[in-house]
Parts: structure tokens; C-alpha cells; sequence
């Protein structure tokens, strides 16, 4: 079998420093789905500069959670190569941790501006699941996030283009295109959660939605990949994850609409 050329990960080089395609690609996404926010913010009434005050914040901090939860469950190959913690452009981000420090930052912005965190969640949400299927072709240029061992008649009979199966020839074998079907997962997730803005859905019941919806696609293609963080020798840390969000989402969507917290015209911020 003739040996495949993987796409250049390095996009441009500014002098002695290289631009990744994987940072740009997140970045175009995080961008996309501010503006998506903002357009929202505005047709809601909702003040449209918290959105671009609160990304000052949260991006930065939802890379460095991101890079410690990845970095904390690899920690036996971290631990011989400390230098390589701070190299994010090879890779090596954990959704779940971004999510925690975005969270956090979300609801810590929110008290100290007294605006709603569910009101605010709502309208990210779909922008939140938007960028993640956008992030998701970063892991494919570093070609990562993949699944086990496939054919490429397995891949063509998929009818992607070439440049993706081509892509999915590493170190000698072809493998299956997790990366994608989370993608498309979290960009069919994007146009439900937008059709779910103009259903007269309680507060925060938008944002409830993204959580479960995005959780179940995790949940069954994190079975499928073979580069996954593990909890256990069996238990992938992410599926373990997605099941207790799943659960916590469902109680806190009952235990909201129990209270009357779900409605509009209530504040329980």
C-alpha cells in the first residue's frame, strides 16, 4: 500500500512561529457562534455586549480547563514530557473540561452582572454546539478523534471525498471518521436547538436541551473511538460524563418546572 500524505497541519508560518490549522479552525467556530449570539441577543432583547464581554473571559479560561482535564488523565506520558502540556496546537483538549470552565465563568459573569444565567445559556447554547461541531475538523487536520481500524471501501462506501479518506490513512491503516459523526451529530444538534428558540420552551429549557442532546451523540460515538480518556481500564471517562449529565439535566428540567423557575416572568437568579 503506497504511503498517504496527511494534510498539512501548519496553515501559514509569521516568521518563527507556526499557525495551526487545528487553532484556526476552533477559532473560526468560537467567532461564528459569538455572532450567532449576539444576532439572538438582540431579537430578545437581551444586552448584546455581555456576550462579547463574556468571551474575553471564558474562552481562555475554557482552554485552560480543557487542557487540564485532557492533561490530568494523561498524566503517565505528561509527566515525561512537561513541555508538551502548553503545546494545545498538537492537540489534546477535553470538551468537557471547556464546558466546566465556560459554565463557570458563565454563571460567575452572570452574578456579577446581574443578568440571568439561564436567559444567557439559552441563547448560547446553540452556538455552543455549533462550535463544537466546527472544532470537531481540528481533530481531523491533527487527525485524531478517530475510531478503530476500518477499510477504505468501509470509507468509500460512506461517499466522502477523497481528501477525507485520504485523511484517514494513519500510520499505515485506515480509521474510522468519529471526528464527523460527532460533527454532523453536533450540527443537526445546532438547527434543532435554533428550531427549540422559537417553541415556547421554559427558561433554561433550551439549554437543558443542548446538554442531553449533545450527551447522547457523545455517549454512543465515544464507544467508537480508540483515543479516549479513560475513567477505568473499561470505563471511558467521557461516556461516564455524558450519562451523569444526562441524568442531572433531566432532574434540574423537573425540579425547574416543579418550582415554577422555568418561567419567564420569574427570577430565581
Amino acid at each position: 500500500m503506497n504511503q498517504i500524505e496527511p494534510l498539512d497541519r501548519t496553515a501559514f508560518e509569521l516568521g518563527p512561529i507556526s499557525v495551526y490549522w487545528y487553532g484556526i479552525i476552533i477559532a473560526f467556530g468560537a467567532l461564528l457562534g459569538l455572532l450567532i449570539a449576539v444576532k439572538e441577543s438582540r431579537r430578545r432583547g437581551f444586552p448584546q455586549d455581555a456576550f462579547v464581554d463574556l468571551v474575553l473571559f471564558a474562552i481562555p479560561i475554557s482552554i485552560i480547563c480543557a487542557r487540564a482535564y485532557y492533561v490530568v488523565f494523561k498524566w503517565e506520558y505528561y509527566s515525561h514530557h512537561l513541555s508538551e502540556i502548553v503545546a494545545v496546537w498538537h492537540g489534546g483538549i477535553a470538551i468537557h473540561g471547556a464546558l466546566i470552565g465556560a459554565v463557570l465563568t458563565a454563571i460567575i459573569y452572570c452574578k456579577v452582572k446581574g443578568y440571568s444565567f439561564w436567559s444567557l445559556a439559552d441563547i448560547a447554547a446553540p452556538s455552543i454546539i455549533l462550535g463544537q461541531g466546527i472544532g470537531r475538523w481540528g481533530n481531523f487536520m491533527n487527525q485524531e478523534a478517530h475510531g478503530g481500524e476500518v477499510s477504505r471501501a468501509f470509507l468509500e462506501n460512506l461517499h466522502l471525498p477523497d481528501f477525507i479518506v485520504n485523511q484517514m490513512f494513519i500510520d499505515g491503516a485506515y480509521y474510522a471518521p468519529t471526528f464527523l459523526y460527532e460533527s454532523v451529530w453536533d450540527i443537526l444538534g445546532f438547527v434543532i436547538l435554533v428550531i427549540l428558540w422559537r417553541v415556547n420552551l421554559g427558561r433554561g429549557e433550551v439549554f437543558l436541551s443542548y446538554i442531553i442532546w449533545y450527551s447522547i451523540g457523545r455517549f454512543f460515538i465515544e464507544g467508537m473511538r480508540t483515543d479516549s480518556l479513560m475513567l477505568t481500564d473499561t470505563l471511558r471517562m467521557a461516556q461516564a460524563i455524558s450519562i451523569a449529565l444526562i441524568i442531572l439535566a433531566i432532574v434540574l428540567w423537573i425540579y425547574r418546572r416543579m418550582k415554577g423557575y422555568s418561567k419567564t416572568n420569574i427570577s430565581d437568579e
